[in-house]
């Protein structure tokens, strides 16, 4: 998700009032989980982006191009990626990643838990400008439906990776027992909008939701963050129910996403715990089910895209993110 898209201003650089029990919380949570990363990292482990970044030429080798379609704009926010393009891999394609009809929930540990999974953006978001573009209401203030998203530097769409890596996450928690639910399947035009994504978790009266992107930012930022509601009361938008569990199931995604994935809390955001507080986000605000966002790298990074164009690490991320889902509903 571009920070630079209508529905994704960077977050500013006041305290939030959450960050200093947030990260208390976390160390608390995923010592074990960090100490691991930092081992890894030192052996075989991706860098952490110190000491001067990958800059946007290295960015178009290390990602696997598609195999059609040009670089993508130099704007955070890809005005028209490629939607036909193959989706990168390093891996033959899991027949978790195929897009097919949810499967009738499995005896398991989450039987009769409903997830909510939001893949961000939508392929053809591009070839809808006018529509996306038009303002809804996100409790707050009025914000555009949605935004295009971002792309790597060789042109692979972020909409291609959230789906892609949302029927991993569906199929493994499905394996778990739970319901699962997606906001879109690239099965409509468009969108939806954020406000509707929001309403759709809340219909579905959803134990636990997550959206999934990944970051336009610049080139040597890297790692990924986990985006927790602040408390609104405004409007429309009333998250103070959600803020509590929301915090919790972000704090065990994040820690399990270290584990798993091997990858650093981000390096320019959060203060290294991996955790951001927002209030300005609409599919946060108008939640009332416990909702957070991940963001799993920075697709400007080419040591980041190097990962989020690999099938075998999309497959981690995803497993990270079951592994926080299914620990947060069991308790």
């Amino acid at each position: 998700m571009s920070y630079t898209g209508p529905d994704f201003e960077p977050p500013q650089p006041r305290r939030s009032p959450l960050r200093r029990p947030l990260t208390v919380a976390i160390a608390a949570l995923v010592p074990g989980a960090l100490l691991g990363w930092g081992v890894y990292a030192a052996v075989a482990g991706p860098d952490d982006g110190s000491g001067g970044g990958a800059d946007r030429a290295e960015g178009a080798r290390t990602s696997a191009p598609p195999s059609s379609g040009g670089p993508a704009s130099a704007s955070a926010d890809a005005k028209a990626p490629t939607g036909t393009s193959p989706s990168p891999t390093s891996t033959k394609p899991s027949p978790s990643a195929s897009k097919s009809a949810p499967a009738a929930p499995a005896a398991g540990p989450l039987k009769g838990k409903v997830v909510v999974i939001d893949p961000g953006h939508n392929p053809s978001n591009f070839q809808h400008a006018s529509e996306i573009n038009r303002k809804v209401n996100v409790g707050t203030h009025w914000k555009a439906c949605d935004t295009t998203g971002t792309a790597t530097n060789a042109g692979w769409p972020e909409a291609k990776f959230t789906l892609d890596v949302a029927h991993r996450l569906r199929t493994l928690l499905e394996e778990q027992g739970a319901t699962v639910k997606l906001t879109q399947d690239d099965d409509r035009p468009y969108g939806p909008c954020v406000d509707e994504r929001a309403r759709i978790g809340n219909e579905a009266k959803a134990d636990a939701a997550i959206s999934i992107h990944a970051d336009g930012s610049g080139a040597g930022n890297r790692g990924f963050h986990v985006i927790l509601p602040g408390s609104v009361h405004d409007g429309e938008a009333d998250t103070r129910a959600i803020v509590a569990p929301s915090a919790e199931l972000g704090e065990r995604v994040a820690g399990s996403f270290v584990r798993v994935t091997g990858s650093a809390p981000s390096n320019y955001v959060g203060g290294g715990t991996g955790l951001v507080t927002r209030t300005d986000l609409g599919g946060l605000n108008l939640s009332t089910v416990p909702k957070v966002f991940i963001e799993c790298g920075n697709m400007r990074d080419g040591k980041d895209a190097a990962l989020l164009t690999s099938g075998e690490w999309r497959q981690k991320a995803a497993q990270g993110m079951s592994e926080g889902i299914v620990s947060f509903l069991r308790g």
